[in-house]
């Protein structure tokens, strides 16, 4: 349970606080555009099975891989797609997370 709380919370509250600190004149598009990050996560469908609780998803699944991280990274120093980067990388470190607590 305790696990759970700390997924989700990095999932939706810290794109919101980040949202709100970092972008304030248009927080609700940039909580909306890293909030959609989590469509990453249909890279799972590739797995089989498709959900298992005792998998680590860093560097198994395709968009979770390293390779893709670091464009993740790149993707959050440039102006124009920092929002998304820094989006995919919250993600990355909600999965991060639940590696670390397993």
């Amino acid at each position: 349970m305790y696990q759970s709380i700390v997924h989700y919370g990095i999932h939706f509250l810290l794109p919101l606080i980040i949202a709100l600190i970092c972008f304030k004149a248009q927080w609700k598009f940039a909580y909306i555009i890293m909030i959609s990050t989590m469509l990453i996560d249909l890279d799972h469908l590739l797995a089989t099975p498709v959900f298992d609780p005792n998998r680590c998803s860093i560097n198994f699944h395709p968009l979770h891989s390293y390779y893709a991280i670091g464009i993740y990274v790149l993707l959050s120093t440039l102006k124009k797609t920092r929002i998304l980067g820094i989006g995919f990388l919250i993600h990355i470190l909600a999965d991060a997370m639940d590696c670390w607590m397993m």
